[in-house]
């Protein structure tokens, strides 16, 4: 009985394998370094900007920029933009900050229908939550490090 399921699962796995598409890796890193890096090619231009226009420097600049992007991201979540780059694109749309706004955006959107502070605000939260404790979680145990090695 033991070894007809071992066979049985044995011959699922090969069927399943044989009849699942095959994924285009080299395709998808192109898209995701394309769009990953216009996004960074944006971010660096918006920097530029504000370092010229309102000569800040570039410690200066750094916070503006950030909130640009984010509100970059939240504006094409809203219009519908972002998704289908995201679709596109793949990771190369998820691992820059825009990534995090667009999440943020769109749980928010999602449950609009439910009022803004349920809803909204509620459910916007869910997904901030989590990134928020692992963010402050591992930057504590990186400044412990940093303190041991230091005081070692």
């Amino acid at each position: 009985m033991i070894a007809s399921g071992k066979k049985a699962k044995q011959g699922y796995k090969q069927f399943a394998k044989a009849r699942t598409p095959q994924r285009p890796v080299g395709r998808n890193v192109i898209r995701a370094f394309l769009v990953g890096g216009t996004i960074c090619l944006i971010g660096q231009l918006v920097q530029t900007f504000y370092m010229t226009v309102f000569d800040f420097s570039k410690k200066e600049a750094a916070n503006p920029t950030v909130a640009t992007l984010i509100f970059l991201s939240v504006l094409l979540t809203g219009l519908g933009v972002y998704d289908r780059i995201g679709q596109w694109a793949g990771a190369g749309s998820a691992v820059p900050v825009t990534g995090f706004a667009n999440s943020m955006a769109s749980a928010a959107l999602e449950y609009k229908s439910e009022g803004y502070v349920l809803g909204v605000a509620g459910n916007m939260f869910r997904l901030a939550g989590p990134v928020i404790v692992y963010g402050t979680v591992a930057a504590f145990f990186v400044a412990l490090v940093r303190y041991l090695v230091e005081r070692l």
